[in-house]
């Protein structure tokens, strides 16, 4: 594998190392902290080897510079000695100067990532030594410049949130991605939750609450509301063709009963007689009662709903008899039955339905996305509530959470190591300040010149 390595001359390049053993240690199998500094830095791609290179040509050109200079200011110091002519002294004078702009600045950038040749010199190897103090001031610097609420809210105004999701979601190849992607998160959902948690969850929070509450009351108040609107008519209406039919298809069963109830002297005829009276009345009323939306039967039915809603709410036998109801159908063994295989049974379609791209539950979801989208992209009201939403969601975690965001970058600083943090920052920026160097040397060239003309203009003999 590649890495970078300090090479003679302070300088870092790409080398390549062996294959780590078969068996490696216990220490080389968990993760060192120079591992999570390049992690953490961005270090090992492909683009550090490029850096490597450009940083070691940069620092090659300065320090050329500084030699050059240093060259050049003993040639002309040696010419001075032995009686060069006068313009000898100005190149000895710049070249000078360079050399001081150069070393100087030559410090300065060193000091940055570590002691200058060794030394322990005061406010020197600063990035190692407030490597703590630069994360805590990082994450200062981020929570008040960039996350400010009124930062955060401005940017998400502009961004214009709502408007963006909806015209992206109202094409069908994104809300399929989206269906595709939400498919994918409920089966991990499902497939991770252990059936014994959620049967429990289920015994715990829905059955139990369930046999807690009275149910009387809301039954009542449900039947209530039916009532008022008329929706039991359909009911009642189901029920009286469904006893009309019966009756109609039953006239045996009709004369076998009066035959059974009449006395044993009465003859035979007799009861065949009073039987089919008996049915023909029967089916007349089941008649009228089934075309007859006025009937009085109907009206007693309306009459006995609406007291026995009210009954269900107020009435302490009716709500005491339909808890005893509810206790025997809950504790029934079939209604258990049901209960234990519930999860294993929405478990299965819900994984069934999100496998399939053609499954009714996934086309639905599919469906509803792109009419989200376009009633986004349609509705500006809707947008603005959206995006109002989000800036107060923003707004109020950053109020209250700022720290803690923030937090992450100084937590995530203090866990690199001092010195290859120090190497690592000196890659990504050391090529730039290798520049400071070479600008050390030019402008201190120049002012050496500068200050040497005026000296000779001023003062020479």
């Amino acid at each position: 594998m590649s890495g970078l390595r300090r090479t003679r001359g302070g300088h870092y390049g790409a080398v390549q190392t062996t294959p780590a053993p078969a068996r490696p240690s216990p220490d080389a199998r968990r993760p060192s902290r120079r591992v999570a500094v390049e992690v953490g830095l961005g270090v090992g791609s492909l683009s550090d080897a490029t850096k490597a290179r450009d940083l070691r040509r940069m620092k090659a050109l300065a320090t050329g510079l500084l030699l050059g200079a240093t060259v050049i200011f003993f040639l002309a110091r040696w010419g001075e000695s032995v009686g060069a002519p006068d313009w000898v002294g100005y190149v000895r004078a710049t070249a000078e100067a360079a050399m001081v702009g150069a070393l100087a600045d030559w410090f300065a950038v060193t000091a940055l990532f570590r002691r200058p040749m060794g030394l322990p010199i005061p406010h020197t190897a600063i990035i190692p030594r407030k490597k703590d103090q630069l994360g805590d001031s990082l994450g200062d610097f981020v929570g008040e410049n960039f996350l400010a609420e009124d930062v955060v809210r401005d940017k998400l105004g502009r961004v214009e949130v709502a408007r963006r999701v909806g015209e992206w979601i109202s094409e069908e190849p994104n809300a399929t991605r989206v269906t595709a992607e939400l498919a994918t998160a409920a089966r991990g959902v499902v497939t991770v939750l252990r059936d014994e948690d959620v049967q429990e969850v289920i015994d715990q929070v829905l059955v139990r609450k369930l046999l807690e509450r009275p149910l009387g009351p809301p039954l009542g108040t449900v039947l209530e509301g039916v009532l008022a609107d008329g929706s039991h008519h359909r009911l009642v209406d189901l029920i009286c063709d469904r006893a009309y039919d019966w009756v109609a298809v039953n006239h045996d069963t009709v004369l076998r009963i009066v035959t059974k109830q009449a006395p044993s002297w009465s003859p035979r005829f007799v009861d065949d007689l009073i039987g089919d009276r008996v049915f023909l009345e029967v089916q007349n009323f089941a008649w009228a009662v089934k075309t007859d939306p006025e009937h009085p039967l109907r009206k007693a039915v309306d009459t006995f709903l609406t007291e026995f809603a009210g009954d269900l709410q107020r009435d302490p036998d009716t709500i005491e008899r339909v808890e005893r109801v509810k206790f025997q159908v809950v504790e029934h063994p079939d209604v258990q039955r049901f209960i234990g295989k519930a999860w294993s049974t929405v478990k299965t379609l819900v994984l069934d339905a999100a496998a399939d791209p053609s499954s009714a539950l996934r086309l639905r979801v599919r469906d509803g996305l792109l009419a989200l989208g376009a009633r986004l992209s349609a509705d500006a009201e809707l947008r603005g509530k959206i995006d109002g939403w989000l800036l107060q969601a923003a707004g109020y975690v950053v109020r209250h959470y700022r720290r803690e965001i923030t937090t992450l970058i100084t937590d995530t600083v203090s866990r690199w190591d001092a010195e290859e943090t120090s190497r690592k920052v000196e890659l990504q920026v050391g090529r730039d300040l290798q520049f400071i160097r070479i600008n050390g040397t030019v402008v201190g060239a120049l002012a050496g010149l500068a200050i040497y003309t005026v000296s000779q203009l001023f003062f020479a003999g």
